[in-house]
This record gives structure tokens, C-alpha cells and sequence, in this order.
């Protein structure tokens, strides 16, 4: 083992590790990182300790000995509303980068890796591709619903709804204080329950331990297996590169357009890839995203809380489902294949534990999940537009798009940052068949920020969430609904397109035919090869704008990120 030969090496590392209180028979065992992104940041990390701490009994219990890292993550959600969001999509690089040094300073046979959120799973899952040891993933749960099941992504309508005097300060207040009542990730399919589902696809999770409810025992237990697991595997040759591969990621792809996945999963999904020494472009998401069908009922685009998908069966029962288009030969962390999971966990009584569950509810399992003949759609929830506007692409979540945005023709309004844009929005200065445009946001213009709340202004008008399109080379909240377009790229820090467009101009919008152009200038139709010209001329005039940080991470991550549409890494 790896930490048996480095002990021959450096003979600084048993007193070291004896002064921690490592005994002599400690230094035998293999050695194996838990790295988890525990903190008092917020409710998706605060409980991790405990999980770490089970993590490493299991590995005890196996006959490894544990060592606890940490690299506590951020929340997006208290990041919003202010440039604290700029550092979100940094710190998925960051943290990667920390557990790189964590693993490889002091090399272990194995680790154990546990996160909840947007960016510390997608990071973890970057991380265990990078380094390369035999790897169990873990992941923290779904908090539980507030009263009458409110969950955290109906804020930003809330607040909308106050801003335009809409309610009260008091009922505002009453849903801030009752939308997050316990630990765990936001109960909804957004970004962070997505990748949670994303890493027990890819087959690095031991199966049915996504998603779980936060304060469920049988998450604990999941912990403690997790540990015992990671000691095995430090004793066998099978490794994260082994187990993942590209079917794996078709697999984890298909998954995602049955539960109609965050649209940030395109950003981290490749990113993990190439940590992987794999390349997922867009073309693989819209190409098994055109005929999957649509299975899952939780908000934003359906009905129900996060916390109900464990009930219903997790990621198995829509494996399940979704059996005939899976690779079932792909390789798990268990050392079994996906089928060979599937067909042992329908033998050990897991799906009538989730149904007890279940029960509770009122509700049936197909209210939750479809079965693949009923499903809510059969287009699957992602597409990605391309045209003079996107010549890279851009990514729309059309399962969540108003039918009248589906195919239009709208006049540009440009903003260079998103305060401009919120702003006109709430002051009732964007009107019906406007194109809102939010420029400047991308990896290399501001660091990628999250344009949820004017997402959410304009969906929750009435008029406006049916008549406009949001169209940025930011991102959006996994929350987001409505008609809203992203990674629009090359971004316009780059000279993308997306930086020419002026006031007036005409765009065109056809998620079936998977268009997004420039139709017309100052609101007169022209043909293409007009369109061009007035392009290049406007290209020849454009200046690039300053860059937004002079120093620290920001400013690194906007000198060497990719494009949105590559994964938004770090080179």
C-alpha cells in the first residue's frame, strides 16, 4: 500500500502521526482519507461531522485507520443578492484543488468523501477523478419541507412578490423563517440534490444512499457502510478511473433527463469528466436528452419536496424505469455492475423500507415517479440552442419554459450585469416579447454568478413569465423556472455575439429546432448574410470591457476558466 511504502520514506511520519494519538498498530492499517466539506456554513454542511465521524468507524470496523480532512464549502444560497455569488462557481475548483493536496501531501489507499451542496459534490466528484484512489462518495441528504411544504426555491418568488408590494413584510418574514427547518440540501431538484443523484449514477455511491432524507438513521448507517466499504477497497485494485467511464456518464446523463436535472449539472458534469481523462460536450447532453422521457414530480418543475424522492424508491426505482436505455454492465464502487445492484437491492427488502416512508404521505409511488410508459414528457428537460447568437451554444431547460417561449421572435433589451436587468424588471421597463439580456456574467467576465433572482422576478409576473425570455452567459439557480436561457457562449467577455447584440434587435427562439439567433437589427428583419455584416462591424467597433478583479481567485478563475459550455474548469 501506497502508505506503507511513504512510512519507509519519511521517517517524520509515525512519530507525526503517534502525536495525534496514533498507536503502532494504527500505523500498520491501511490509511484512509475522509475528506468532507463540513463547517458551520450552512444547513447543507453543518451536519456532516457526524457523518464523518460514522465514515470513520466503519473504517475502523473494517480494520483501516481514518484520517478527518476538511474543506468547508460555501452556500450559494447566502451567497445571492450581492458578488458573494461570483465565488461560487471559483470554489468548485478550489475545493478540488484543496482535497488534491490533502490526498497527494500525505498519500492514503483510499478515501471516503462527503458533501451535500451545489458545488462541494461536483468538487468531490472532480476530485476523486483527479487523484485517483479507490473512492466511496457519501453524500448529505435533503433537509426536510416547511409548513404546508414550503421549500427554500419559492423565496425568491416571495421576495419578488414583496418588492412589487404583492404581501406583506410579515408574511415575507414567516416564509424566510420556516423554508429551511433542518439540515441537509434544499428540498428541491436543484443543483445540489441533482449532483447528489449525479454521483450515486456514475456508480461512485453505494446504491440507494443519494438523497436520503438528512435526519434518516438509514443515511448513518450509509455513512458506516461507506467506511467499511473504502478499507476494502484499499485492499483491491479497483479504482475510481476504473469504475467510471463513458458509459457512466451516459448513464448519469439519461438519469438526468428522467428527473429534469439542474442545468448546472452541464457545467459540472464535464468538469468531472475531464478530471476524469473523458470529454462530454453538449452534443451528448442534447443527444440523450431528445427522446428520454421525463419521469420525476418534484419541484421546481413538479409538484412535490425533494425529500419525497427517497420515499419513492431514490435513484434505483428511476433506474428502474429507465432499465432498457441503461449501460447495466457499467462498474460500481460495490465491485458489481449497475444491473447486478439493481437486481440485489430489489432482493433486500430496500424498496419496501422506502415505502414506510412513503406511506406517511398519503401518496402513491407513481406520484412521485411515473412509471416510463406515463411519463410527464418525452423530450427529455435539456436543449441545447446553437445560431449566430450561441455559435458554442446555449443550454434552456424547456421542461420548465412557458409553451409561448418555446418558438418566438423577441426584441433584445441588453444589460451588462445583472443589478440593471432585476432592476428594469421590477420597475415594470421590460415589457411583453422582450429578450432580456444579462452580458459580462460568464466564467471570465464575473466568475459565473447565478442569475436567480431575476429569473424568479420574472417568473413570478404573471404577464412577463409567459411573454419574455431571459437569455445570459451566466448561469441559473438549480431553482430556476421560466423562460430563461444560459451559457449563451462564447461569453461576452470573450467578444461572444451576445456583446454586439443592441437595443431593438430581433431574436429568434426555437427549442425544437434547437436555434437561438439574431433575426433582425433595430427591430427590421434581415437576411443572414446582412446579419453578418452588421456583426462584423460591430465586432470591429467593440472594446473588451476591463477586467472585473485585479486580484486573488476571481481574478485567477477569469484568466484560466473554460467555457461554460467545456465545463467552466480551471486550465
Amino acid at each position: 500500500m501506497i502508505s506503507q511504502e511513504i512510512r519507509k520514506v519519511a521517517p517524520e511520519m509515525d512519530p507525526l502521526r503517534m502525536g495525534m494519538g496514533w498507536t503502532a498498530e494504527d500505523l500498520e492499517k491501511p490509511q484512509i482519507l475522509v475528506e468532507s466539506t463540513f463547517g458551520d456554513s450552512h444547513p447543507g454542511s453543518a451536519h456532516l461531522l457526524e457523518f464523518a465521524n460514522l465514515a470513520a468507524e466503519g473504517v475502523a470496523e473494517a480494520g483501516g485507520r481514518a484520517a478527518r480532512y476538511f474543506a468547508t464549502d460555501i452556500c450559494d444560497g447566502m451567497a445571492q443578492g450581492h458578488d458573494g455569488i461570483n465565488y461560487s462557481l471559483a470554489s468548485r475548483d478550489t475545493i478540488c484543488n484543496l482535497v488534491e493536496i490533502h490526498a497527494n501531501a500525505t498519500p492514503f489507499d483510499a478515501g471516503v468523501f462527503l458533501a451535500s451542496c451545489d458545488k462541494s459534490v461536483p468538487a468531490l466528484l472532480m476530485a476523486i477523478g483527479r487523484i485517483n484512489i479507490p473512492s466511496v462518495m457519501v453524500t448529505g441528504g435533503v433537509m426536510q419541507a416547511g409548513p404546508d411544504l414550503l421549500t427554500l426555491e419559492q423565496l425568491g418568488k416571495y421576495s419578488a412578490m414583496y418588492q412589487r408590494g404583492e404581501i406583506t413584510e410579515e408574511e415575507l418574514t414567516f416564509y424566510k423563517h420556516n423554508a429551511c427547518p433542518s439540515c441537509g440540501a434544499c428540498s428541491f431538484m436543484g443543483t445540489a440534490s441533482t449532483m447528489q443523484i449525479m454521483a450515486e449514477a456514475l456508480g461512485l455511491m453505494l446504491p440507494g444512499t443519494a438523497l436520503m432524507p438528512a435526519l434518516c438513521t438509514e443515511l448513518k448507517d450509509a455513512a458506516k457502510a461507506a467506511g467499511r466499504r473504502a478499507a476494502e477497497m484499499a485492499h483491491e485494485s479497483l479504482r475510481p478511473r476504473d469504475i467510471v467511464t463513458m458509459e457512466s456518464f451516459e448513464n448519469a446523463i439519461m438519469v438526468h433527463a428522467a428527473i429534469s436535472g439542474s442545468t448546472n449539472s452541464l457545467l459540472h458534469l464535464p468538469a468531472i469528466a475531464h478530471e476524469f481523462g473523458l470529454e462530454i460536450d453538449e452534443t451528448t447532453f442534447d443527444r440523450i436528452h431528445r427522446d428520454a422521457h421525463y419521469l420525476l414530480n418534484i419541484r421546481p418543475a413538479g409538484e412535490w419536496p425533494a425529500e419525497y424522492f427517497y420515499y419513492a424508491g431514490g435513484v434505483p426505482a428511476v433506474m428502474e424505469e429507465i432499465r432498457s436505455r441503461l449501460h447495466l454492465e457499467a462498474m460500481t464502487v460495490t465491485g458489481k455492475t449497475l444491473g447486478e445492484n439493481l437486481d440485489e437491492l430489489r432482493r433486500s427488502g430496500y424498496y419496501e423500507n422506502c415505502a414506510r416512508y412513503l406511506k406517511k404521505t398519503g401518496l402513491q409511488r407513481t406520484d412521485i415517479i411515473r412509471i416510463y410508459d406515463e411519463p410527464i414528457g418525452t423530450n427529455g428537460t435539456i436543449a441545447i440552442l446553437k445560431g449566430n447568437l450561441a455559435p458554442d451554444g446555449a443550454v434552456v431547460k424547456h421542461s420548465v419554459v412557458p409553451k409561448p417561449m418555446h418558438k418566438a421572435i423577441l426584441r433584445a433589451r441588453p444589460y451588462d450585469c445583472e443589478e440593471d436587468a432585476i432592476a428594469a424588471v421590477l420597475r415594470h421597463e421590460v415589457k411583453p416579447g422582450d429578450a432580456v439580456f444579462i452580458r459580462y456574467e460568464g466564467p471570465k467576465g464575473s466568475g459565473m454568478p447565478e442569475m436567480f433572482y431575476t429569473t424568479e422576478a420574472i417568473a413570478s409576473d404573471k404577464e412577463l413569465g409567459a411573454s419574455i425570455a431571459l437569455i445570459t452567459d451566466g448561469r441559473f439557480s438549480g431553482a430556476s423556472k421560466g423562460p430563461a436561457i444560459g451559457h449563451v457562449s462564447p461569453e461576452a467577455a470573450e467578444g461572444g455575439p451576445i456583446a454586439l447584440v443592441e437595443e431593438g434587435d430581433l431574436i429568434e427562439i426555437d427549442i425544437a429546432a434547437r436555434v437561438l439567433r439574431i433575426v433582425g437589427i433595430h427591430g427590421e428583419p434581415r437576411t443572414p448574410e446582412e446579419i453578418d455584416k452588421v456583426l462584423a462591424e460591430r465586432r470591429a467597433a467593440w472594446k473588451p470591457h476591463p477586467p472585473r478583479y485585479e486580484r486573488g481567485i476571481l481574478r485567477l478563475f477569469s484568466d484560466r476558466a473554460v467555457s461554460p459550455m467545456k465545463g467552466g474548469y480551471m486550465e
